[in-house]
């Protein structure tokens, strides 16, 4: 249910259309692209990529869809939005998570440093906060709807308001407005 409406199929959702995991693993199949196998102890390989951005897309889908059906079961929602939020980015957005902990970033995006803050359905305001020590040069919201629909915008550091306070703020508009 990314970016999209339900679906009853195990398909993915990418820029306005469904397309099949067949599809997807011919077109694998087609460039001759290898998938490493996955390690004893399931570390991350490419420096910082996962062994599989495919598997990481699957992973996704079926969080997003336990997600869901334990919100439908129970009127609780599960809380890992921090977690979908990230996944969210190495999938979309093509984050490269660190491999340890780093304080004040989640990974990278096209080699700059990225902090990933996610609102969840749960909140009312679309604003996020982000403490100004923190070693990040852009930040990535994303944003969960009670649907379990995706959105997300990437900031530059310097865009976001408060500079001079401990904590910057960002504000995830409607492009309609």
């Amino acid at each position: 249910m990314l970016d999209g409406e339900a679906y009853a199929g195990d398909d993915v959702w990418d820029d306005g259309e469904w397309i099949s995991w067949d599809w997807i693993s011919s077109q694998l199949e087609d460039d001759g692209v290898d998938e490493p196998a996955l390690t004893e102890d399931r570390s991350f390989g490419r420096d910082g990529y996962p062994l599989s951005v495919l598997e990481q897309a699957r992973i996704l889908e079926e969080l997003v869809d336990c997600a869901s059906r334990h919100f439908e079961n129970t009127g609780r929602y599960l809380q890992i939005w921090g977690e979908l939020g990230e996944l969210y980015a190495e999938v979309k957005w093509g984050l490269r998570r660190h491999g340890t902990h780093h304080p004040g970033s989640d990974g990278t995006i096209g080699g700059r440093l990225v902090e990933v803050k996610t609102i969840s359905p749960e909140k009312s305001s679309n604003k996020v906060f982000v403490k100004s020590q923190g070693d990040f040069e852009q930040l990535l919201i994303v944003q969960i709807d009670s649907d379990f629909n995706f959105r997300a915008k990437l900031f530059e550091r310097e865009a976001l308001q408060g500079q001079l306070s401990k904590t910057l703020r960002g504000r995830l508009v409607d492009e309609q407005t």
